[in-house]
């Protein structure tokens, strides 16, 4: 199962804290647009690679419930923690940089902590994906949920490009290959916003 973080809604779009979202999309649309469907309060889509049944998974429990969403899918189609795959944003990385990891803590990542909560263990397989951490002046609430600059997208798409390669290589070659494949870019990070957005919404971050 690959997981994608996000808030769901059309206000969130393109924002920092879905970059979860706009990487499984990108999944989704290079994999033929599968049909989608709504179920343990997420939109999923059912692939085939390698021979195996993939789920692509976005919950829409907004970010700091998605665990409440992965458990019941993780629950109904028998699938380990070492089995899923979460993508998502991370403040602590420059913009664009992945960073792949078997397990550990969610380094603050609120979908993430509550994912490792609901399924009891942190030996769960996360893809990062850098946003750069929150600038002066600005409140981490308000910087996740703004959305990325002009200046912003060449590196953004990038990273997807990327990360959908990551995906992959995860599934086709396991984690190790994936984590001593990608780890090791270094994308170029552009410059940062430095005005606070005045129409951002607090409490979905």
């Amino acid at each position: 199962m690959v997981v994608g973080l996000g808030n769901p809604g059309a206000k969130y779009h393109w924002t920092r804290h879905n970059i979860g979202f706009e990487c499984l999309n990108l999944v989704h649309r290079k994999l033929g647009s599968p049909s989608l469907q709504t179920k343990f309060e997420g939109q999923f889509a059912k692939v085939k690679q390698g021979g195996q049944d993939v789920c692509l998974v976005w919950p829409l429990t907004y970010m700091n419930l998605s665990g409440r969403c992965v458990a019941q899918f993780a629950r109904f189609y028998r699938i380990e923690p070492a089995n899923i795959l979460v993508v998502c944003d991370d403040l602590s990385l420059p913009l664009g940089k992945l960073r792949i990891r078997k397990s550990g803590s969610s380094g603050g990542q609120k979908g993430l902590e509550d994912i490792l909560r609901c399924l009891g263990t942190q030996d769960v397989p996360r893809l990062r994906i850098g946003i750069d951490p929150t600038p002066d002046r600005w409140e981490t609430a308000d910087y996740v949920l703004s959305k990325f600059a002009a200046a912003d997208k060449e590196v953004v798409d990038q990273a997807l490009v990327r990360a959908d390669a990551a995906i992959a290589c995860w599934w086709s070659d396991g984690i190790d290959v994936a984590m001593n494949l990608f780890n090791a870019s270094e994308p170029r990070s552009p410059k940062r916003p430095k005005q606070k957005p005045s129409d951002t919404s607090p409490g979905s971050d």
